[in-house]
């Protein structure tokens, strides 16, 4: 690696290890490696800030971030919560698979995975907690479940990695339900058997008459998705204009339908939401400048050449990019983290013949394992806040979790129908 690389990857370590914020230690590091390495001139810096975030699709993300917002204070949540109990809350550890299958219902309305640990996470901790179940596991349940939030679609980094390569964020949305189901379920089994082996019982059994009634209940939070991507994909609108009608939707559900929003707490979910856009934002503009240095340095062919010195067999890429995704996941944001490196990894990819959407998945769910995995999972950070308990209460817990989470990456990677068979069918 030249002068550019080591001053650019160096400096932004060093930044790290300072705990400078990420988006920052981006900006910073990429300033330093113009400064010291390159005869750039300095304007191009605000000049790559603002066209990084000057883009059309990515006005997805702060309607996506506000209609979860609006579908959590207005009542969905709950009702999910509701409807999720009365199918499968009989079940041992009940309560810690509905944790999990509201976590499901939840995700296909927001696209965040820190905003589905504290939507239902904000219910089901306390609730378990009551019912005797461990702190740590109750908080662990929760961060799990919360990472589906970016894999069942919406979805903030496939919309990222769509904007990227220019794969279809529709189909990377019917891509998503494959590996979302899959990670679902494979969750489930972790805390139905730990569960089990607690001696953690279920609620008492919802009758025909009470699921139909927790059904209907929910049914315009169910319906939420269904005209998200029925939207889409009848080509009545963009997946931007798909999360614009999904605050309309949810505001509409919550004010008029619910009555659980009122003029009262508009204000705060509005600015919650735009703090929230706003952290993406900049961490979209850090990292792209980050990357515009890299590609303008050829250092992607570079490392590509590197890789496919040693092995030019897809299963063997594929492997080596999967311990690369779950090692950067760990201490990196999962949207800077794709803005970073898929114009590295992407050349690579193509040369070796795999399919972009299918790739695209495999980066998104490693990077989702990274929201659960200490130093800096964000999940855990919010599920310990709701839990009000320390990080390594929950790391204990989290770790069976994150092993079937690993085998789920592994199954997602060398089979490929999982992510590319609904994409394929309807599109």
């Amino acid at each position: 690696m030249d002068n550019v690389g080591l001053i650019l990857f160096g400096s932004l370590l060093v930044f790290f290890a300072l705990n400078i914020p990420i988006a920052f230690s981006l900006g910073l590091a990429s300033t330093m490696t113009l400064l010291l390495a390159s005869n750039v001139p300095l304007v191009v810096i605000p000049q790559r800030l603002f066209t990084a975030t000057d883009s059309f699709p990515f006005m997805a993300v702060p309607f996506f971030i506000l209609a979860g917002s609006l579908m959590e204070s207005g009542g969905i949540s709950r009702r999910l919560i509701n409807f999720a109990n009365t199918l499968i809350g009989w079940i041992s550890g009940g309560l810690g698979l509905v944790s999990i299958v509201a976590c499901m219902f939840f995700a296909a309305i927001s696209g965040s995975g820190a905003a589905t640990t504290a939507a239902i996470g904000s219910i089901m901790i306390p609730a378990m907690v009551k019912r005797k179940y461990d702190v740590g596991f109750s908080s662990a349940i929760q961060a799990a479940g919360g990472l589906i939030g970016v894999i069942i679609p919406p979805s903030i980094p496939m919309v990222t990695y769509g904007v990227l390569t220019g794969v279809s964020i529709g189909a990377m949305f019917v891509g998503g339900f494959g590996p979302g189901i899959l990670m679902g379920l494979s969750l489930m089994a972790v805390t139905y058997f730990k569960s089990k082996k607690e001696g953690y019982g279920g609620e008492p059994k919802a009758s025909f008459k009470e699921i139909v009634a927790s059904f209907k209940d929910a049914i315009l939070a169910l319906l939420m998705p269904v005209i998200i991507l029925g939207g889409i994909y009848g080509g009545m609108f963009t997946p931007t204009e798909a999360a614009v009608v999904s605050v309309v939707y949810g505001f509409v559900v919550g004010f008029f339908i619910y009555k659980e929003l009122s003029f009262k707490n508009l204000p705060k979910i509005l600015a919650d939401s735009a703090v929230s856009t706003s952290i993406i934002m900049i961490l979209i503009a850090g990292a792209t400048l980050f990357g515009w240095i890299l590609t303008n340095n050829m250092i992607p062919q570079k490392i590509a050449s590197a890789m496919l010195a040693f092995s030019s067999n897809p299963i063997i890429i594929l492997l080596l990019i999967n311990i690369l995704l779950l090692f950067v996941g760990t201490f990196m944001d999962t949207v800077a983290a794709i803005i970073i490196l898929v114009p590295i990894l992407f050349p690579i990819i193509t040369q070796v013949g795999i399919d972009p959407l299918h790739f695209g998945l495999i980066i998104c769910v490693n990077l989702a394992v990274g929201m659960i995995t200490p130093p800096f999972g964000v999940c855990l950070f919010v599920a310990c806040g709701i839990g009000k308990i320390s990080l390594e209460e929950i790391v204990k817990n989290i770790l069976p979790f994150i092993i079937v989470l690993i085998i789920d990456i592994l199954i997602i990677t060398y089979i490929p129908a999982i992510t590319t068979f609904l994409p394929n069918l309807l599109m």
